[in-house]
């Protein structure tokens, strides 16, 4: 591993929790976090989080066991996530909008002894915990919004409970820190663990590497928290430097972005915000997108999925303002390959960040020449350790210091990444490989198209053919044959799609990325 000259690995003995509170030791009055409900100051973090670490104790929880995490994004989020590692519990960060039988499934699977939950979200995990074998030991709940039953404990009673631990757990930096669950994109979601070092690397060689963040920076993200992209960029990112985090518990909607961007909370203006391409597409469609001379952006971030260079470009003639895009994963914890601030390439991913390797392979296993499609692996610090109980994927996934990201990319001539798909969404037609990607990126430059998703579906021979998704804008018409006419004028003739259905919405994870097995189990079922 080669490692910028600037950054040094952390202690053998290091606690994550205690190296960020520690950090910002010097700022106590200066606000960490803001959400809806006030502001807390990075000494208040501090207090809340040991006494949260020693209260945790006191219930009798026991070094490594895991705390479900499932609350809003908000400051007790950061508190809760805080508290647990530094009393060397593993919080297990979980979607806030999924169902109880999801819960019930992370429940079974991480075998949470104790729950950290919103008020809102209660009556879901109570019904997860119905459902489920598995018995939670104790129930915390933030901003409860109706009476606790006895065997549930409000989180301000359970602060105020007990004095703030003194010393952080004696965790090692390979030690077990905190879980994640993948998004989905894919299919069932994998409990992916990861180390007390993993956020220190994403922080050194990303955040203050690429994106050069300052304590002078107030950061917002779309994304949220129990995301590793969202964890990254509004927990331990501005942490690692001392810059003010806003948090949002609600959707982030382009009317919900526009007030933050607008000062609309706490009177602070985001001067870096993390987004994800279908939102900025959304934004850019609004009709209350604020000017440029509005809003107080320095810096902008995308992942989740390819930015599109149309997209890129509109973004920066409105606001003269790149958007940087890069790819991360739940498995790397964050951004691994990154245009820069400083190099923007719209079409393109960017180049490796400064201590993570990549290689493109073929199915062969060999490393594919530049210009060709092929199977995305990264050697990089932050990369996690297992997928908790599941020997399998853990093997297919985590090759020998190799991770195998699942995504088809191209090398440019100048060492930058194209994004060509998913592996499993690649579509070969005709014998040549189609990118999908590619084809919904053509189509999002029609004026009247907001979204587009691409797949194949068999043709009466059973042969590989493209098929389109398409989401109009409001207000817009555009016919079939009119589409596929402005895809064969811009891309290779073979590349169009043979069909295409238009629809109001398609279906996403709750961080934007489409979902394009579910559009393929739709077409199966014939519906």
């Amino acid at each position: 591993m080669t490692l910028p000259d600037h950054v040094s690995p952390p202690p053998e003995r290091f606690n994550i929790a205690a190296h960020l509170l520690a950090a910002n030791a010097g700022r106590p009055a200066k606000a960490a976090f803001v959400d809806d409900r006030g502001t807390l100051s990075f000494a208040q973090l501090d207090e809340r989080a040991r006494r949260l670490a020693a209260a945790l104790r006191a219930t009798g929880l026991k070094r490594e066991e895991r705390v479900l995490l499932l609350m809003l994004d908000g400051c007790d989020w950061p508190v809760s996530f805080l508290g647990a590692i530094y009393a060397g519990l593993v919080p297990v960060a979980v979607n806030t909008l999924l169902t109880a039988p999801d819960y019930a499934y992370m429940l079974e699977h991480s075998r949470a002894q104790a729950a950290l939950v919103s008020g809102a979200l209660l009556p879901t995990l109570t019904a997860a915990m119905v459902q489920s074998d598995h018995e939670v030991q104790k129930v915390v709940v933030s901003q409860p919004v109706a009476p606790l039953h006895p065997a549930e404990v409000e989180f301000e009673s359970l602060l105020a409970s007990a004095a703030p631990l003194q010393k952080p757990a004696a965790t090692n930096a390979d030690d077990p820190a905190f879980w994640l669950y993948s998004s989905g994109s894919t299919g069932r979601p994998k409990g992916t663990v990861h180390s007390q070092a993993n956020p220190y690397w994403t922080c050194e060689l990303y955040a203050k590497g690429v994106l050069g963040l300052t304590e002078a920076d107030v950061c917002f993200s779309a994304a949220k928290l129990y995301f590793a992209y969202g964890l990254g960029n509004a927990l331990t990112f501005p942490l690692s430097v001392g810059a003010t985090t806003l948090l949002m518990a609600e959707r982030p909607t382009p009317e919900a972005t526009f007030k933050r961007w607008l000062g609309g909370v706490g009177g602070l203006k985001p001067s870096v915000f993390y987004g994800a391409p279908t939102g900025f597409a959304g934004m850019l469609a609004h009709p209350a997108l604020p000017a440029a001379k509005e809003v107080a952006l320095r810096l902008v971030s995308s992942a989740g999925e390819a930015l599109p260079a149309e997209l890129g470009e509109r973004f920066k003639r409105h606001f003269g303002v790149d958007i940087v895009d890069g790819i991360g994963s739940t498995e790397l914890l964050h951004i691994f390959l990154s245009n820069t601030p400083q190099r923007v390439r719209y079409g393109s991913t960017g180049w490796p960040v400064p201590g993570y390797t990549v290689e493109l392979r073929g199915e062969d296993g060999q490393s594919v020449p530049d210009g060709e499609p092929g199977d995305l692996y990264i050697h990089g610090p932050s990369a996690a350790m297992m997928y908790w109980g599941n020997r399998q994927k853990t093997r297919e996934t985590f090759q020998g210091g190799w991770t195998k990201s699942g995504d088809k990319y191209v090398r440019n001539a100048d060492g930058s990444y194209t994004y060509s798909g998913r592996s499993d969404d690649m579509l070969k037609v005709s014998g040549i490989y189609v990118s999908p990607f590619e084809v919904e990126a053509t189509l999002v430059q029609h004026p009247a198209v907001l979204e587009a998703a691409v797949i194949g579906v068999p043709d009466a021979e059973g042969l590989t053919k493209t098929k389109a998704f398409v989401v109009r804008k409001a207000g817009a018409a555009v016919s079939e044959d009119e589409l596929k006419l402005f895809v064969k004028e811009k891309l290779a003739p073979y590349k169009y799609p043979r069909q295409i259905a238009f629809v109001d919405d398609l279906p996403k994870t709750a961080t934007g990325k489409i979902q394009r097995f579910k559009l393929r189990e739709q077409e199966s079922a014939g519906q």
